[in-house]
């Protein structure tokens, strides 16, 4: 039996890594082999005729300004816009193909991932919310008695969430200074060196054998503490004997009032954020209306550095409106710095403060989970990247342009064929100083090493924090790398010479990322590959509008033949995105029932189902070490003679099942 249990602990390590890579590595591996793909067509085909489309007399090739190279430099009406139709095809069908063996491969993946993770109590375990409050019974007593009553062949045991006061966080606190105190081991019973404070002998360090002994020291404590009840919030976890019990109790309508009783699988026990436990359920739909009106107003209120910006890369418009500058801008050097370069860097300072603001927003939207809580910011901070990097930059050249742009909204793609090819040159610097140089930052993790110095050398303290492992920015890495996707296909036809500049950093990302990811950052709870529904989604919004805007350059060109077979690429695609919809999209949403019921046979058949039920306890322990009895309070079972065979103190919140007593 304990080789099958070390067996198993072994195949958890493997499926972490595997869990912690299959979310992060489908970005950069999708993104390099499009590039890899259509980089090579364009520049074959596209280039040479955008760079001949005019009857001019060129100059050296080093010489020659971007707006050569763009779409912009053919003339209207020729009859080589047929080369830029093919290649907008091709990159077309060839992302399409693409993210069909991603998505049929991580679907694979991830019904491997859940079949062949070991035994955990995320599994058996639904988090429940909105308990109907009632004065005769405390929410336990409601608990026990809903589940038993429309669960009894099911339900194991509950445990309450509790709010936490301020008597338990300076329990908690106390907790971890004894954690540190009990590393030290006192030489002697009583020493005759004098204190440093009060002249007396010092006595080290004695922990109590006896419980009782600390229960009396701590009586008084207790009695400044609320009743149990009182601490009760109307949350819950409940325990099923089976997953498939389990899935099927999170997924049904409970009560004939959707707002009580409200079921969903528990998160990992790492990945429950108990602060959001306490909201009552009401106020969910209240927080999540107000979070976005507030994620709206911020990014409205982001249009002004953007449009300042943007009035920067404008040299007529800079020079006209502050006059003493003209001197200045002559100089090549200063003119390229103002124009090119500054402008990104003023772009990317101010872009430091979206992802604080974007977390914050989704810690008050009630998330109960971590993973939640990241992944509705990374999704925040990708529709305001998208936003306020691509569109507003592309419409908004200066202040006084951007009441223009927006006063015609109905020629929105003609202004995106027009804005387009002019922003080339911001786009590749702006590829530049936030792609290439945020490589060189995570490498060597310029802000980790900046507290390093200051709380070693600046505050003199040499011990390393017990909470020093970082883990992976979801939320601001993915949105970068799927706005750089969305440059790489709008300009792939219309200013192809930023793909060189994007096919660098993105191989330069896959081995940076996939050093980091295997060596630097530390995974504390599983995704499964729910960001890959997010990537998918953003490619085929990339894809969908590099279309529209080239019906919108064909249109402007005088192209008739090129507009007409643009139409139908956009309905595919759509209907693509459809199909890949129906086909994959439920397996990340929804777990299937045979799987889940193969998996509880196979428990039954190992003998693990009663090592499962003693772990379910300790798992969702909200104050693990402090008060056992507060954590076990909340805990009704209909098998109280099964003891824990493992020691209670050894257990802590998210612990795989990892050995079996004799």
């Amino acid at each position: 039996m304990r080789g099958l249990w070390r067996m198993r602990n072994k195949q958890a390590q493997h499926f972490l890594v595997f869990g912690f890579l299959l979310s992060r590595r489908i970005v950069w591996h999708q993104n390099l082999s499009a590039f890899l793909r259509f980089s090579g067509s364009d520049i074959v085909t596209v280039l040479p005729v955008n760079y001949y489309g005019q009857d001019m007399q060129h100059k050296q090739i080093n010489a020659e300004s971007l707006e050569v190279f763009t779409i912009g430099n053919v003339k209207e009406g020729s009859k080589w816009l047929w080369t830029h139709c093919l290649a907008l095809y091709i990159i077309s069908c060839s992302a399409c193909v693409l993210l069909y063996f991603e998505y049929k491969s991580i679907t694979k993946m991830r019904l491997a991932h859940i079949t062949g993770s070991p035994p955990s109590p995320s599994h058996f375990t639904v988090l429940v919310r909105g308990i109907p409050w009632s004065p005769d019974h405390s929410y336990s007593d409601s608990v026990e008695k809903f589940f038993s009553t429309y669960y009894p062949a099911s339900y194991v045991s509950h445990q309450m969430v509790y709010q936490a006061g301020t008597i338990d966080k300076l329990m908690k606190d106390a907790e971890k200074m004894y954690r540190m105190l009990k590393t030290i081991e006192p030489q002697c019973g009583k020493s005759s060196m004098p204190c440093c404070l009060c002249g007396g002998t010092t006595h080290s360090f004695k922990v109590l054998n006896n419980e009782a002994e600390s229960v009396k020291s701590k009586t008084s404590v207790d009695g400044l503490q609320p009743t149990q009840r009182e601490k009760e919030r109307p949350a819950a976890f409940v325990f099923f004997r089976t997953r498939y019990a389990a899935v099927i109790a999170a997924q049904v309508l409970q009560s004939s009032n959707p707002m009580l009783w409200v079921t969903q699988l528990a998160p990992e026990p790492h990945d429950v954020y108990w602060s959001n436990l306490s909201i009552p359920y009401k106020q969910v739909w209240l927080r999540k209306i107000a979070t976005l009106l507030g994620a709206i107003v911020f990014m409205l209120v982001f249009l002004v550095p953007v449009t300042f910006v943007q009035g920067l890369t404008q040299l007529d418009q800079l020079s006209h409106t502050f006059p003493f500058l003209k001197g200045i801008l002559k100089q090549k050097y200063m003119n390229h710095l103002v124009t090119g370069y500054l402008p990104s860097v003023i772009l990317i300072l101010f872009l430091y403060a979206v992802p604080p603001t974007m977390m914050l927003f989704s810690a008050m939207e009630g998330n109960v989970s971590r993973s939640e809580r990241k992944r509705s910011a990374c999704i925040k901070i990708l529709y305001f990247t998208i936003w306020n990097v691509f569109f507003v930059n592309v419409l908004s050249g200066s202040v006084i342009s951007q009441l223009s742009v927006f006063s015609s909204v109905r020629d929105i793609p003609i202004q995106l064929a027009k804005a387009v090819p002019a922003q080339a040159t911001f786009f590749t610097t702006y590829v530049l100083s936030s792609g290439w140089a945020s490589l060189s930052c995570e490498v060597i993790q310029l802000f980790a090493l900046l507290c390093n110095v200051f709380r070693k050398f600046i505050l003199r303290i040499k011990e390393e924090p017990s909470n020093c492992a970082l883990t992976f920015p979801h939320h601001t890495e993915i949105p970068r790398l799927l706005l750089f996707g969305l440059l790489g296909f709008t300009c792939s036809i219309m200013a192809p010479l930023i793909l060189p500049f994007l096919l660098v950093y993105f191989f330069l990302a896959f081995l940076v990322y996939r050093n980091q990811i295997l060596h630097v950052y530390v995974s504390k709870y599983e995704s499964g590959g729910q960001f890959w529904p997010i990537v998918h989604n953003t490619t085929i919004f990339s894809l969908v509008l590099t279309q529209i805007i080239a019906l919108g350059v064909f249109g402007i060109k005088r192209s008739p033949i090129a507009s007409g077979f643009t139409i139908p690429l956009i309905f595919f695609t759509v209907l693509f995105n459809e199909y890949c919809r129906q086909r994959f999209s439920p397996v990340f949403k929804r777990s299937p029932a045979q799987v889940l019921i193969e998996m509880d046979r196979q428990d039954e058949r190992w003998g693990t189902i009663e090592e499962i039920y003693n772990q379910l306890r300790s798992a969702y322990c909200q104050y693990p070490s402090i008060s056992p009895d507060l954590s076990t309070a909340g805990n009704t079972s209909h098998h109280e003679d099964k003891e824990s065979s493992q020691d209670p103190e050894s257990l802590t919140p998210g612990n795989q099942l990892v050995k079996l007593n004799e």
